[in-house]
């Protein structure tokens, strides 16, 4: 039986980018099924009380330290070169996480996502900015004009609303978080436990 890894992501979390850096050959190399379910961080904090690490850990004495040096160990033991912090963060990925619905119910999602990740935080680009949103796509090989046009149908916007509450409800409350065979597990360095976990059901 096939494994299936549910990915809870969002372009805006930096985490996310590193997690699907190496998730992406792990599925590969376990022949486990990725599925990636567009939601709303800024949704899934309202709904759960949860805070971005910069605000929540910021007076906890060496806590902000420590996560900048797993970050990095994380960078290292995945060999990912082309990080870049975004330096408009924090960036509004309501039109990007909506794009990524419509590229999902298009067939076109992983394409979209690889591109999304690149121009979120390796190019720096801001996403939030309708202008740069579509000319950033059109110019990474995506039909920019096409997907400003779809974020703005209805059945798009109801779907990322419904994704995003139908985490919270899963117990989701922050990301990436995962679900293997229906098994919650946050944060990049789950990514070990998942893997035994699909090993061990082999």
């Amino acid at each position: 039986m096939t494994s299936k890894i549910e990915f809870i992501f969002d372009f805006g979390s930096p985490n996310a980018y590193l997690a699907h850096k190496a998730i992406v050959p792990m599925a590969a190399r376990l022949g486990a099924e990725l599925d990636i379910i567009p939601c709303l961080l800024g949704g899934i904090f309202k709904e759960t009380g949860n805070q971005a690490p910069m605000i929540s850990l910021a007076k906890i004495k060496g806590k902000l330290d420590y996560d900048r040096l797993e970050f990095a160990r994380f960078l290292k033991k995945h060999n990912i070169t082309g990080f870049k912090f975004n330096p408009h963060f924090p960036v509004n990925t309501v039109m990007l996480m909506r794009g990524a619905v419509a590229a999902k119910m298009d067939g076109d999602l992983d394409r979209y996502v690889e591109a999304g990740l690149k121009l979120m935080w390796e190019e720096g680009q801001k996403m939030d900015d309708p202008e740069i949103f579509v000319k950033a796509l059109t110019d990474a090989g995506i039909d920019g004009a096409h997907i400003a046009a779809r974020i703005q149908e209805s059945d798009v916007k109801a779907k990322l609303f419904e994704n995003t509450a139908a985490a919270v409800a899963r117990g989701a409350f922050g990301m990436p978080t995962f679900f293997v065979d229906g098994e919650m597990y946050f944060g990049k360095e789950r990514l070990a436990q998942i893997e035994e976990q699909i090993s061990s059901g082999k």
